[in-house]
């Protein structure tokens, strides 16, 4: 349905299958014998989400926020939390779970919030990260892959909340976004 706006494939289903298999390999040694909580940014993270945590080899538990600050292909720079975690987060180890690592502006206001709110450490994991776009100290402990400056969709990422379903990563014809 959506092929013919696709100008190229990043990165394949299996190729994204691989990769989380590796990062949960890394994540499992990594947090042994910890009370870890992935914290998941919805709706963009989903998808990652549920491909990762087959392999991670822990009695993991995970929550959900919602923070938006983007507008059709922009960030606005306007950070909102739309949803909070249900649960405390005193004295856990978090990872948070990210689709894609931009300007790092949301992942710095929801790392401020969460230490604020009594966690033990916060480190992300993201699918995708675009360090020519950091504006904000970001580095992320666990990369699936890095981008260039290309606005990407597929994996649950979106354009206009369009595209999210595509078992892959993506770049979408110019003409699409006119």
């Amino acid at each position: 349905m959506f092929e013919k706006d696709i100008k190229k494939v990043l990165f394949t289903e299996e190729e994204i299958s691989a990769r989380c298999k590796e990062l949960g390999r890394q994540i499992t040694e990594d947090y042994a014998g910890k009370n870890v909580l992935l914290v998941a940014l919805l709706r963009g993270s989903v998808p990652f989400l549920a491909e990762l945590i087959k392999y991670i080899d822990l009695d993991i538990e995970y929550d959900f926020m919602d923070v938006t600050s983007y507008e059709g292909t922009e960030s606005t720079g306007d950070i909102r939390i739309l949803k909070d975690l249900d649960d405390s987060v005193q004295g856990l180890d978090l990872l948070v779970v990210e689709d894609i690592v931009d300007t790092g502006r949301t992942l710095k206001t929801v790392i401020k919030t969460l230490l604020n709110k009594g966690a033990n450490s916060v480190k992300i994991v993201t699918l995708l990260e675009k360090p020519s776009r950091h504006v904000e100290d970001i580095d992320p402990e666990y990369v699936g892959f890095i981008v260039d400056n290309e606005f990407v969709v597929g994996y649950g990422m979106d354009f206009n909340q369009r595209y999210r379903c595509l078992p892959y990563v993506a770049v979408l014809k110019d003409e699409v976004y006119q």
